[in-house]
């Protein structure tokens, strides 16, 4: 420290750009020292020599300092006459007693007028050569420190005045209050930039504080926090202070800008994340409350500081470095815009080697944990983490690359680190570093990004890549707010809203869900990162694709599992991504059952579905290993739902089209049922013994019966039942009667196939379709059922007939059913009756039910249901003559009734192309869609599903195909029922 002015300390100057625009404000600025009587001034102005040409320089290269100096003339000529430590100390003098005040407004003016006379001081040091890098930081963050105090005690003393806070000692409430201001980063390290944010963090602690007795600590911290972010960073004519971040809070999305202690320390205890113990390597007491400060970092230590080697931390750490530069190959070092902070062999990487070493070994070696870079390089180096080479090259790489990063901010006061690409602009800025050439600089420039470049390469260099193509550049979702490359990264691998996706994937990163809420979950997520964005990007619609996977994540109870899986199955993780951009409802379905993954990595599938014999073998093992009903119960629905699932997969893979997919689920229903039907059974016979000479039936009706079930489908069952003509009750020690007896039995069926376990649902069950509907029982003897259907059915009832099929019960049972069956549809019928019938029914579905547009495929006039209708009027009206047209599928049933001339050639051609096309549209909406499909908020991506299952290029096409269809089936409706 020497007491030799300022001006007589110079060294060295910059170039001067502009000769005219130099002697033009060193002229202005003699002007201004003389009509504020600075005569001493304006002398040493018209003298020349280092001080002069250091002001030339400013007045060509710099506006903002050039602004400072000719609005507060006095302030220049206290900085040049004094030395700059005699100088700040004069600035913290006068700013102490300007402070003694209750005006916002004369705090405001004095915090503001400081901050300018401070930042001309550390300026002139620094340009002039008087200060090396460290003491321009140490000074400039003091004087941080110094302006962030006073306002803190401003605010403070504020509180006190107006009876909500009791400090101690009035004259310096900060003392005991409780409230604890963390610088953090730079700032935090003492090595703030020239034009930078503060970031800082804001915690409270409420038994500390003496606030008064009617507030409460929260609000009040809260309050006080905004008013000092508003004395800090309000602008007015004389600039700001500081512009003011809060967001490296916890979850700074969700929080308030001050946390209690507990909640702090609750949070990283719980949720903190490997970037959140990088930033507090840092984090350092700057206002407020110090010692309270000072103790909660020492109590946050155990979080920063890991005892042992965590591999899970290194897992992330890598991860870290990958997601900082997806690839290698990130981006060429330039000159032009090159980023002196982001870029490649930046100041960013120089932090990022050292503090990822500080994390992996400081817990054991406290000589690690400290604050500074160039510290931290001198640590590393003695603890022999890094060789004297890197050590060095790396440090004279951070002084160089920090002195340009602050020439470029004092040309005009704005946090840029970016180069100019404009040629004469980046010659002002290298005239103003002190270089005469752009050459000359750019020769210094590479030589340090290349040996960053180098030394940062070096770290972890054998690990393994993630990503290739559309995820190239960077991915950084770190910190506190979103990275402009990462934007611009996002944006070219296709995702509309970049700034959305960041906050959904900061978001896993705060543990907003539970699946991401553990350290380990949270390394694995941030491992397969790239590659997920990369998948879920090769979708329709990357954005819907990527709010669909959140949804998903919000269903998992837990990740680490999950996210592991799909580190290592890159045909898995684009098949999620798949499902995430084109099928809702299967996204939902995986979301609530993950394990169904399980069964698409299973070894023994290989994109195949079972055939029925050995589904019904699977069925038949699975529920041989069951413990007790329960069990049985829940294994059951686990099997289903895997099938289901693989099915599902199939269908929407195009693999499984949309008939095979439909007798799939078709046979997967009547396998379960018939099974579960004998768990059933076997529960009632222990409960209630045996029914002499009893058997039930399982009647399948719809699409059940029909084989054309969909993802979505209900069962529509009816139970039948026989027993010996003089069967009065059950064998077993709580008897029934017959009637109570398949009751009872049917309903646990439903139960057993509806009822939700800690698995899950099977299926929604139907039994409208039994005899007398509701006010039927739900189970029927088959004296009854063939009575009903026999005499008292109605037609729409012996329609939905043609659909039924036995799927559940003994032999001989069966055979009777069917048999009644056959007889019941192929009695002779008066034509004109079956057809008035038909077209009230129609007619009555129509005004009860109606249709939602064309896409309500089954209801629209000209749907499905009408080709339905046709196909089982003409059987009922033909079979007594051609039984063979009794067929179950409705494709079948038009194929046999055009054979017989039931149905004319065209027609029948024209409704079968309608029922397939139908069939396939409705498969894939049912497997994908919850609720009904509407075109105007459906995702590209499904869009693209139904127009590849409708045999189309594109979603237009394809609904025109649809509207076409429609019309024409409406015309062979109404032509047959017209005519009959």
């Amino acid at each position: 420290m020497t007491d030799t002015a300022l001006a007589d300390q110079i060294a060295a100057t910059p170039i001067i750009a502009d000769e005219q625009a130099a002697a033009n404000f060193v002229r202005d600025v003699t002007a201004r020292a003389s009509e504020a009587g600075l005569t001493d001034l304006a002398a040493r102005l018209e003298t020349g020599g280092q001080a002069v040409d250091l002001l030339r320089s400013i007045g060509a290269d710099s506006p903002y300092l050039s602004g400072l100096c000719l609005r507060d003339p006095e302030a220049l000529w206290l900085t040049l006459s004094q030395s700059p430590d005699a100088r700040l100390e004069q600035i913290n003098t006068a700013l102490a007693a300007a402070m003694d005040t209750d005006e916002q407004k004369a705090a405001m003016h004095a915090l503001r007028q400081a901050k300018n006379r401070y930042a001309l001081c550390v300026a002139l040091a620094d340009l002039g050569g008087v200060f090396d890098l460290d003491r321009m930081m140490a000074a400039w963050s003091q004087a941080a420190d110094t302006l962030l105090q006073h306002a803190v005690r401003f605010c403070l003393r504020r509180s006190a005045a107006r009876g909500k806070f009791q400090p101690a000692d009035p004259n310096a409430p900060e003392q005991d209050s409780g409230y604890i201001v963390l610088g953090m980063g730079k700032y935090g390290a003492r090595e703030l930039n020239y034009s930078s944010d503060i970031d800082l963090i804001v915690f409270y602690d409420p038994e500390r504080a003496p606030i008064a007795e009617s507030e409460e600590a929260g609000p009040f911290f809260v309050r006080l926090t905004r008013e000092l972010v508003h004395l800090l960073s309000e602008r007015d004519v004389e600039g700001y202070v500081f512009r003011t971040d809060l967001r490296l809070r916890p979850d700074p999305s969700s929080t308030q800008v001050a946390l209690s202690v507990d909640a702090g320390l609750q949070y990283y205890e719980s949720h903190g994340q490997n970037w959140e113990r990088a930033a507090f390597i840092k984090a350092r007491p700057v206002a407020g409350d110090i010692p309270a400060g000072e103790q909660f970092l020492e109590e946050l230590a155990p979080f920063v500081w890991r005892k042992y080697l965590d591999f899970a931390t290194i897992a992330d750490v890598h991860a870290m470095k990958r997601q900082i530069h997806a690839v290698r190959g990130h981006g060429k070092i330039a000159l032009h815009g090159h980023n002196l902070k982001l870029g490649r062999g930046g100041i960013r990487e120089i932090e990022f080697f050292v503090q990822t070493q500080q994390l992996i070994a400081g817990g054991r070696q406290p000589e690690l944990r400290c604050r500074g870079t160039l510290e931290g390089l001198r640590a590393l180096l003695a603890r022999d983490w890094i060789s004297e080479q890197a050590a060095e090259e790396l440090a004279e790489a951070y002084r160089f690359l920090r002195r340009i990063e602050h020439r470029l901010q004092m040309i005009a006061d704005e946090q840029t680190h970016a180069l100019p690409r404009d040629e004469d602009q980046l010659a002002r800025v290298v005239n103003f570093a002190g270089y005469r050439t752009i050459p000359d600089f750019s020769s210094d420039l590479s030589k340090h990004l290349s040996n960053v470049e180098g030394h940062y390469a070096a770290l972890f260099e054998d690990v393994p890549e993630l990503t290739s193509g559309r995820a190239s550049g960077n991915l950084v979702f770190t910190g506190d707010s979103d990275d402009p490359d990462t934007l611009r990264t996002l944006e070219r691998m296709g995702f509309q809203n970049p700034s959305a996706v960041t906050s959904i994937v900061r978001g896993w990163h705060y543990g907003h869900h539970r699946a991401t809420r553990t350290p380990a979950a949270r390394a694995r997520l941030t491992e397969f990162l790239p590659a997920l964005l990369e998948s879920l990007a090769e979708t329709a619609q990357p954005d819907f694709a990527l709010a669909s996977f959140d949804k998903f994540l919000a269903e998992l109870p837990a990740g680490v599992q999950l996210f592991a899986m799909l580190r290592n199955n890159p045909a898995l993780l684009k098949l999620i991504a798949d499902i995430m951009g084109s099928a809702p409802r299967l996204a939902r379905v995986l979301s609530q059952r993950r394990r169904v993954i399980d069964a698409v990595l299973d070894p023994g599938y290989m994109g195949e579905l079972p055939e029925p014999d050995d589904l019904r073998r699977m069925v038949a093992e699975e529920l041989g290993e069951a413990q007790d009903y329960q069990d049985a119960l829940d294994r059951a629905r686990v099997l289903g739902q895997e099938q289901q699932f693989l099915i599902g997969l199939g269908l929407l893979s195009g693999s499984v089209d949309s008939d095979r997919a439909a007798k799939a689920y078709s046979d997967l229903a009547a396998i379960l049922v018939d099974a579960l039907k004998e768990q059933v059974e076997i529960e009632m016979e222990n409960a209630h013994g045996r029914m002499p000479d009893g058997q039930c039936a399982v009647l399948a009706m719809g699409k059940l019966g029909s084989g054309e079930m969909t993802a979505s489908s209900d069962l529509d069952l009816i139970i039948v039942y026989d027993h010996a003509p003089d069967a009065k009750q059950s064998d077993g020690p709580k008897p029934l009667s017959p009637q109570q007896y398949y009751a009872r039995l049917t309903q646990r069926l439903i139960a057993a196939l509806s009822a939700p376990t800690a698995q899950g649902a099977l299926y929604d069950v139907d039994m409208r379709l039994r005899p007398s509907g509701h006010a039927g029982p739900v189970a029927v003897s088959l004296d009854s059922f063939i009575d009903y259907q026999s005499h008292k059915a109605w037609t729409w009832e012996h329609m939905a007939l043609t659909r039924a099929r036995v799927i559940s019960g003994g032999a001989d049972l069966r055979q009777r059913i069917e048999d009644t069956i056959r007889q019941v549809l192929t009695q002779e019928r008066d034509p004109d009756k079956v057809l008035d019938d038909m077209r009230d029914m129609r007619q009555r579905i129509a005004r009860d039910k109606g249709s939602a547009g064309i896409w309500d495929i089954k209801m629209e006039r000209g749907g499905l249901l009408d080709i339905e209708f046709i196909a089982q009027y003409k059987q009922l009206v033909h079979a007594h003559a051609a039984p063979d047209i009794l067929r179950r599928n409705t494709v079948a049933v038009l194929r046999a009734l055009a054979s017989h001339d039931f149905l004319a050639r065209p027609d029948a051609d024209t409704l079968s192309r309608a029922a397939a096309l139908y069939h396939d549209l409705t498969q894939v909406i049912r497997l994908c869609v919850e609720e009904s499909f509407d075109p105007s908020t459906a995702p590209e991506g499904l869009k693209g599903v139904i127009a590849r299952a409708g045999g189309e290029t594109d979603f237009d096409r394809v609904e025109a195909k649809l509207i076409e269809t429609e019309r024409e089936v409406a015309i062979i409706f109404d032509r047959i029922t017209a005519s009959g």
